[in-house]
């Protein structure tokens, strides 16, 4: 009986052993429909969200990219100095009949402003044919003459400009200009005394001494003295101080900082020279107290010459 109820008991295990085997099938077959669904789903979904990007593409590129309504036939140009509009258009490397939406209005604002004489620029889109470019150019201030030799012998002088903020220039090509050279000569002060590598055309002279005598420059024009003398040569190579000379004759020593007060000073004691008939020929107002000055006749000066009047600067649209 022993034997027959360990028979009996075999058979059963058998049979949960094939009930589990036959659960953990289902479970497997279960588990495989549904990663195959979801794998469906989301390589459809992926599909579908292609087939919609290329649709788009393609959609922009008939009826935008592509759309010769909006081809450019028109490059306004607004500029408040002297460099042509054609010579501008130019430099933007804008053709004409671009795609005005697909223009990169970066670039074009890139390739303007890599021109040392441009400060900056904004460009606009009008649809749905006309671009707008504003340009403001910088002024220059003050020139700096550098001799070097020249290709067939003998010495050449190249000439660099400077803006109110120390950004070096070359002379703009009197053929590239929108007015006459007769209008646009101006005599400007001459730095000296300057380290020639920092004359970088679009970079800026970080020297106190340069950006001292530019803000003496500036600061001039307003000043008390400005239409007495006038300023012609700024030596920059000494340190703590500018010197400059006038087209009179003086030479007249500045510390970098308080200019304004300094060319109130200068004025005071230009006024008792006149009240004695004598000139100055040095002074020097980096010393704060006893300002040591040195006079001569003012009969022996000589008489400055008379100065052309600027061209304003105004903006212009073409």
């Amino acid at each position: 009986m022993w034997f027959r109820r360990e028979q009996k008991n075999r058979r059963l295990s058998h049979g949960r052993v094939l009930d589990v085997k036959l659960r953990s099938s289902q479970v497997r077959a279960a588990r495989t429909r549904l990663a195959a669904v979801a794998l469906g789903i989301i390589f459809g979904t992926v599909f579908g969200l292609y087939l919609l990007w290329c649709m788009g593409e393609w959609m922009l590129d008939k009826f935008v990219y592509k759309n010769s309504e909006f081809a450019v036939q028109q490059i306004e140009i607004r500029t408040d100095g002297v460099i042509a509009p054609d010579q501008l258009r130019r430099l933007s490397l804008v053709k004409p009949g671009e795609n005005l939406i697909a223009l990169d209005l970066a670039a074009v604002k890139r390739n303007l402003e890599l021109v040392p004489t441009i400060g900056s620029v904004s460009v606009e889109r009008i649809l749905p044919r006309t671009l707008q470019i504003r340009v403001t150019e910088r002024r220059p201030v003050a020139q700096v003459n550098v001799p070097h030799a020249g290709t067939t012998g003998g010495i050449t002088v190249s000439v660099f400009q400077l803006d109110a903020d120390g950004y070096v220039m070359q002379p703009i090509d009197p053929r590239l200009c929108m007015i006459p050279l007769s209008q646009m000569s101006e005599q400007l002060p001459v730095i000296v005394g300057l380290n020639m590598y920092e004359l970088q055309p679009g970079r800026r002279v970080e020297s106190p001494q340069v950006r001292a005598a530019l803000r003496l420059v500036a600061a001039f024009g307003h000043s008390p003295m400005a239409g007495f003398v006038d300023l012609r040569r700024i030596d920059v190579s000494s340190p703590g101080v500018v010197v400059a000379t006038t087209e009179q004759g003086s030479t007249i020593t500045f510390s970098l900082d308080n200019l304004d007060q300094q060319l109130r000073r200068w004025r005071e004691i230009y006024d008792l020279g006149q009240q004695m008939n004598k000139a100055i020929v040095t002074l020097d107002l980096a010393v704060s107290n006893n300002v040591p000055v040195r006079w001569m006749e003012a009969g022996t000066l000589p008489v400055p010459a008379i100065k052309s009047v600027n061209p304003a600067h105004v903006r212009r649209n073409n």
